[in-house]
């Protein structure tokens, strides 16, 4: 399975959870490091990389962007391994 492919799963997972929720997949080249995906339900949001595995490398930036959005609301790096983990705690801030 590629990374995209992943996303993709995961996205209609994330959907399925947070009925009516959007998700905006986010453009590292206009923003080098901003992570992968924007979930926007309700009045909550977060914001989840997006690898295809634990030991997957990061690019610049992605860790202050990560550090930086999870100060405000919710942000994580999500991959199989962790997926059940991410999601729980997902839920848990969105108190779902």
């Amino acid at each position: 399975m590629t990374e995209a492919q992943y996303q993709a799963r995961l996205i209609k997972r994330i959907e399925g959870i947070f009925v009516g929720c959007l998700v905006l997949k986010n453009d590292s080249r206009q923003l080098q490091g901003i992570p992968d995906l924007l979930l926007l339900w309700g009045r909550h949001w977060a914001m989840l990389e997006v690898k295809i595995s634990e030991d997957a490398s990061f690019q610049p930036n992605q860790y202050y962007y990560l550090s930086w959005a999870g100060e405000m609301s919710f942000a994580a790096v999500i991959h199989p391994g962790n997926e059940e983990e991410v999601l729980r705690g997902l839920q848990r801030a969105f108190a779902t």
